[in-house]
């Protein structure tokens, strides 16, 4: 019929425990004429489990092929099916694929809906016992060294709650970069395998949970990290001052700009500013490249 089109149903998995998975998972599972997946065998085990047999075409659908297949299940959803789309563990299109195919689909005005199921990022948000009532996820970081100490930078001052995923390989790495950035004594907490038979929620100060990590550290891995504290009268002294500067300098800012930033959020002059980088310079023998603040 003209002008029918079919359905984009994202659909939430199990993070670890199958009997997470939501009632409406298994009916959507039966009743998807096409379902798009990150790994079949894992979608095999998952309809196992929860005593499903789809009658429905089954197509992978991961990073590596998800560019060149976005445009074939879109016309399957442009010719009336129903596209079930599901990843690994948790919500597609959040850290998984997902993306491409939702914005396509939008673009054509196919119809996109979901089936909520559990969250890594709010299940360790809630576990860790950190504050909740503002967070910003900040997916994957980089995985080369000088990337993520950039990433890292860009978020140093940030007030809210932040949340990681990770590779096991690379946490002791990534928890010692963050305890560089934001300081050793920044609270944190790791959360492991969650849902699973071996979960561990680790917290503690970055550098603490950065030494528990050097020794090795297996399974799927969420990284919560409490946001910076509010600046006050004792925390905004020249030294400080100068390393908001210097952070945002390293970020990408021009001095002029970053001292200029710095100096509203402190609710300060520029120039008291300006003079913490000055001597922050002489310090270390190195003169300030701007010129007067204006």
């Amino acid at each position: 019929m003209v002008g029918v089109t079919g359905t984009l149903v994202l659909a939430g998995t199990p993070i670890g425990d199958t009997a997470d998975a939501p009632p409406r998972l298994a009916a959507e599972l039966a009743a998807a004429d096409v379902i798009a997946a990150e790994d079949t065998r894992r979608l095999r085990r998952l309809t196992q489990a929860l005593d499903v047999r789809p009658a429905a075409r089954v197509v992978s659908y991961f990073e590596g092929n998800e560019s060149a297949r976005t445009p074939e299940l879109v016309e399957s959803l442009a010719e009336g099916a129903r596209v079930l789309l599901v990843t690994d563990a948790g919500m597609p299109s959040v850290s998984d694929p997902g993306y491409r195919l939702v914005a396509a689909a939008v673009e054509r005005g196919i119809t996109v809906t979901a089936v909520p199921g559990p969250s890594a990022v709010l299940t360790a948000l809630a576990v860790s016992g950190l504050p909740v009532d503002r967070f910003c996820f900040e997916g994957f970081p980089p995985r080369k060294a000088g990337e993520r100490l950039t990433r890292l930078r860009e978020v140093a001052d940030e007030r809210r709650t932040l949340v990681w995923f990770e590779a096991p390989h690379r946490l002791d790495d990534t928890l010692a970069a963050m305890a560089e950035v934001f300081g050793p004594d920044r609270r944190a907490a790791v959360c492991r395998e969650l849902t699973k038979t071996y979960e561990e929620v680790r917290r503690g100060p970055l550098a603490e949970l950065a030494a528990w990590a050097a020794e090795g550290v297996r399974g799927e891995i969420t990284i919560v990290v409490e946001g910076a504290p509010a600046p006050g009268p004792e925390e905004a002294g020249p030294a400080e001052l100068a390393r908001r500067v210097a952070v945002r300098e390293e970020a990408g800012e021009r001095r002029k700009e970053a001292i200029a930033a710095v100096a509203q959020e402190a609710g300060l002059p520029k120039r008291q500013v300006f003079d913490a980088v000055v001597a922050a310079k002489n310090a270390t023998g190195s003169a300030p490249r701007e010129g007067k603040a204006q």
